[in-house]
């Protein structure tokens, strides 16, 4: 089970912390994603570190801006978001990917997700 958390309002250019937080499985076997989904958009990649944290993979759109990262002894991974756009505002959701399942940009290879938390960025 994932739990996400942090989302809410801000203005263009400030900053936002999300957090998941995982149970019910081994946290520290699973690579980790964050995705997108605005309204009337397909859900998109955003960011995906590997099972160990040492791999990072982030899309085009947010890089240089958003930051993730994992804790294992706390089960939980991050998602620094910072120099927020009014584009960013979307759904958040995070998503856990066994070993070789797939690419780390394709949500088919993650089987299990959180519920989403809100980000808003207002111009």
């Amino acid at each position: 089970q994932l739990q996400a958390s942090g989302g809410g309002l801000v203005q263009a250019g400030g900053s936002l912390r999300l957090s998941c937080a995982a149970s019910g499985r081994t946290f520290s076997r699973y690579a980790m994603g964050w995705f997108r989904q605005a309204p009337g958009k397909e859900r998109e990649f955003v960011a995906a570190i590997s099972w160990s944290g040492v791999n990072t993979y982030y899309a085009d759109s947010v890089k240089g801006r958003f930051t993730i990262s994992r804790d294992n002894a706390k089960n939980t991974v991050y998602l620094q978001m910072n120099s927020l756009k009014p584009e960013d505002t979307a759904v958040y959701y995070c998503a856990a990917k066994p070993y070789l399942s797939g690419s780390y940009y394709h949500s088919t290879a993650y089987d299990d997700w959180g519920q989403g938390t809100q980000v808003t960025v207002s111009s």
